[in-house]
């Protein structure tokens, strides 16, 4: 085919941007010109869509919710605010019929004796805080959108968007559902994978031990504090958000996972020493690759750990900190443990680090961590 012949649009994918229609930019800047208060939220649509949300009308008090559901008043406030609602008096109509049935779903799983009453709070607390975080996240994506690609202000994206959530809430929904249900398959399927592979508990017999044996990984951005004082903060939200989007990726596709991030800095997990060091590589290697990120250090500990409400604790969580805190920028550094779980393995080079002493744990043998043969985890 010469250039001259026709050429088929390409296939519009996820890495492409939407493109709006020029039309669409205009109606929507029109529509800000002609109100004459567009900071001044519609209540009528907010109401609308409270009722699209819960189902209908508030018009039940919190008692009434309890002695539908069967259970003291102290019970269903534990469960509530488990889920981060805010507290409420007796007097006030808050409720409706679904969360009636929400509060009588997790309470019969108890009465069945199927969840205990503590998992059953901490199963309800790990809904409510992973649900209120993505919320907020999906809001703030939203209406940064609407800013950039319509050239509205921040205030009118958020008046906008009370009108145009009723037609994303059933597409979320499914998306949510869904990602849930792989999630949960892929948790399973990890557990199977590491009994296979004998990488169960650490120290199976002994109650005593840090139940489980994960490679645990920190990786940070350097000079985060003094380029934090010369970015606005929109320029610093979105060198944050690119550094965590690149983790999240890279942790993702190298079988890990990515358990918080706390500012500069991002916390995940692997189920094997080989694919944290992998992981541990690849996001060292994308940080310097990146124009616009610092470069990272990197830290990586095989151990036991002990994980707590979507969070993990322990020795080796703590000995990960410090030895990222002593790795050169764009590098991986680990315990000598750790390189000898790595040690033999061609994809892996090991190169001893001179001995350090760190407050807790004495002296410490660092390991460096490069690349060998292969190709490395590969992000496409």
């Amino acid at each position: 085919m010469t250039s001259s012949e026709h050429h088929e649009p390409e296939p519009l994918t996820l890495s492409m941007p939407r493109i709006v229609p020029q039309a669409e930019v205009e109606a929507a800047q029109d529509a800000v010109r002609e109100d004459p208060n567009p900071a001044k939220v519609d209540r009528e649509a907010i109401r609308a869509l409270e009722r699209r949300l819960i189902g209908s009308e508030r018009t039940m008090r919190r008692r009434e919710v309890a002695a539908g559901a069967g259970v003291s008043l102290l019970s269903a406030r534990k469960l509530w605010r488990a889920l981060g609602f805010p507290n409420l008096g007796d007097e006030d109509v808050a409720f409706t019929q679904a969360d009636m049935e929400a509060l009588t779903t997790i309470i019969d799983l108890v009465r069945e004796e199927r969840l205990t009453e503590e998992a059953a709070i901490s199963i309800t607390r790990s809904i409510g805080q992973m649900t209120d975080r993505m919320v907020v996240w999906q809001v703030e994506a939203l209406v940064e959108e609407m800013v950039h690609q319509l050239g509205i202000t921040d205030a009118e994206a958020r008046k906008r968007l009370v009108t145009e959530l009723p037609d994303l809430i059933e597409p979320l929904e499914k998306v949510l559902l869904y990602s849930w249900r792989r999630q949960l398959n892929a948790g399973v399927a990890r557990l199977t994978v590491r009994a296979e592979a004998g990488l169960g508990a650490a120290g199976e017999h002994d109650d005593d031990s840090l139940p489980l044996l994960r490679a645990v990984g920190f990786a940070d951005l350097v000079s985060y504090t003094s380029l934090s004082r010369q970015m606005n903060e929109k320029t610093l939200a979105q060198l944050v958000q690119r550094f965590e989007n690149r983790c999240a990726e890279i942790i993702s596709v190298g079988g890990g996972r990515l358990v918080k991030t706390v500012g500069d800095e991002v916390l995940y997990l692997a189920s094997t020493p080989h694919a944290g060091a992998e992981i541990s590589l690849a996001l060292a290697k994308a940080m310097a690759d990146d124009d616009l990120l610092p470069s990272a250090r990197v830290g990586m500990v095989w151990g036991g750990i002990v994980s707590r409400l979507g969070d993990i604790y322990g020795p080796t969580v703590n000995l990960a900190s410090r030895l990222t805190s002593l790795a050169e920028p764009g590098t991986v550094l680990v315990d000598s443990t750790t390189a000898a779980t790595l040690a033999g393995d061609d994809r892996f080079v090991l190169m001893p680090q001179k001995v350090r002493t760190i407050r807790g744990f004495g002296e410490i043998h660092p390991v460096t961590v490069a690349h060998g043969r292969g190709t490395g985890l590969v992000v496409d």
